[in-house]
């Protein structure tokens, strides 16, 4: 099994996939193997697991998985492989009021959480986005954040609010990292 792995990081990292987009295609394509590991790896076994995992999951975690098996077929394996498209569910975001999120704002007391909720909030960024924001990223004169690589690996410029601007210039008067919330990658990563 670490040798097709192998093969298909390799495949992915050649087309200059995100890492966000390489570790999920591994870990789908993963669950897909160990799932057919005493089956015969073909397309009759691919829809037996996407079948299987439509009566459990949510219709889009299986069609990114989908796409992974795919991925992994036609560029591992060297088979054609046709998947229908899963429909998926469509539903609305829980969307919080500004009440809600004026209380939340309130009830943090760490300087650094406040502030990466009023980001989160004010600014439209993603999470991220908000644990690799570096000091270099904000330019305050014109009050912009620069976003580099974000999804899609396409850059894109955010307006910082004003509200936002002062608490966020003070961060970066305390805070000695050139990455903003460097803590904060530390425990998404483990």
């Amino acid at each position: 099994m670490q040798d097709v792995l192998k093969k298909l990081d390799d495949e992915l990292k050649i087309r200059n996939f995100s890492k966000q987009t390489i570790k999920s295609y591994l870990f789908s394509v993963k669950k897909f193997l160990k799932y057919s590991e005493n089956r015969e790896l073909n397309p009759q076994t691919v829809k037996e697991y996407i079948i299987k995992h439509l009566e459990i999951q949510n219709p889009s975690s299986v069609a990114k998985d989908s796409f992974a098996i795919k991925f992994f077929f036609e560029n591992v394996l060297n088979e054609k492989l046709f998947i229908p498209t899963i429909k998926r569910n469509k539903t609305l975001p829980c969307i919080l009021t500004i009440e809600e999120i004026r209380k939340i704002i309130n009830i943090i007391t760490n300087i650094k959480h406040k502030l990466i909720i009023k980001l989160l909030y004010g600014t439209g960024l993603r999470v991220g986005e908000i644990v690799e924001l570096k000091r270099e990223n904000l330019n305050f004169d014109n009050g912009l954040i620069h976003i580099y690589f974000t999804k899609g690996r396409k850059d894109r410029f955010v307006k910082i609010l004003i509200s936002i601007g002062e608490d966020l210039e003070n961060y970066c008067k305390i805070s000695n990292s050139d990455i903003l919330f460097s803590t904060m990658i530390k425990s998404i990563n483990h």
